[in-house]
């Protein structure tokens, strides 16, 4: 399978901020070392064209990303400071994700679904006019509009299981039929002002593997059967996680590792091809982040290389 990487494009964070910038670098060593994937599965994208960007947000916030004239309201709510590397590592990002859907949306001569990685990616907090919660641009909004516009997809699916809930994707195709949203996230977690998903699960604060995977094994398959898409967005959020600072959820790595077999057999099952993105994670120790993500992306490799029934 292949698999995007911007990790090489750095952030400048003051110190002591809280976001873990350097898990996506780790990630990738850790699926070279462990031979999850080789280094000729990995690919560094593309930025993503300004006009692409102008198919989701508002032109506006898109040139004040450009030019470095973001307000510090602007700045707070991402929160991340403007820098010329913070608008190409912001496209990078977004480009990985459209590189990913690319790969996977033209069907291969097996007809055997596919799955295609970004190893960073699920910015759903970004909204058409503004950024929040650590994300500049929605990447999954724009790929799929991409691809909805070039005609090699006439239908999307996004699945989205980081613990917060995907309120700028779901405000982004509100009213767009041809991308159904769904969000599996905790209640009382942050954004504290929610959107409306087309398909909105949540948990109270303390959830655990029991009751998050009964809820994903009675939802996802009937989504994917009323919907058929003809590519799923899964966003595999590392957040759930029981050590995570900002989840309230408490799952175990081996839950969200069987959260992700799940929707890889699932899509897999009825041919659907599936971009992977890891969105959130904030556990103090970093490497059970690391593990975590990396355990997606060994389901995801497992599921590609499966003989199908």
């Amino acid at each position: 399978m292949k698999a995007f990487y911007s990790d090489t494009f750095v952030l400048p964070l003051p110190d002591q901020h809280r976001f873990p910038m350097a898990k996506y670098r780790l990630l990738r060593e850790r699926l070279l070392d462990e031979g999850v994937l080789a280094a000729s599965d990995l690919c560094v994208p593309d930025a993503i064209g300004w006009d692409d960007l102008r198919l989701v947000h508002d032109a506006a916030y898109v040139a004040a990303v450009e030019t470095g004239t973001l307000t510090a309201e602007a700045q707070r709510r991402i929160g991340f400071p403007w820098s010329p590397m913070m608008a190409e590592r912001a496209r990078r990002s977004v480009g990985a994700t459209l590189a990913a859907a690319r790969e996977v949306a033209v069907p291969n001569a097996s007809r055997i679904p596919t799955v295609a990685a970004n190893l960073a990616g699920g910015t759903h907090h970004a909204f058409r006019d503004h950024g929040e919660g650590y994300c500049v641009f929605n990447d999954v909004a724009v790929a799929a509009t991409v691809l909805l516009r070039d005609g090699a997809i006439a239908r999307a699916a996004v699945v989205d299981c980081d613990v917060h809930q995907g309120n700028g994707t779901a405000a982004i195709f509100r009213d767009n039929p041809a991308v159904f949203t769904v969000s599996l996230h905790g209640v009382h977690n942050y954004p504290f002002r929610k959107e409306v998903s087309d398909l909105d699960v949540t948990f109270e604060d303390g959830a655990g593997d029991e009751e998050y995977l009964a809820a994903l094994h009675h939802h996802l398959p009937r989504v994917l059967d009323v919907e058929r898409p003809d590519l799923v967005f899964y966003l595999a959020g590392a957040d759930p996680y029981e050590g995570d600072r900002l989840g309230r959820l408490k799952l175990t790595v081996a839950g969200l590792r069987a959260r992700d077999r799940f929707v890889f057999e699932t899509c897999r099952a009825r041919q659907v091809p599936v971009v992977v993105t890891m969105s959130g994670g904030y556990a103090l120790d970093i490497d059970a982040i690391v593990t975590i993500h990396a355990n997606t992306i060994r389901e995801a490799a497992h599921s590609c290389r499966a003989v199908p029934a």
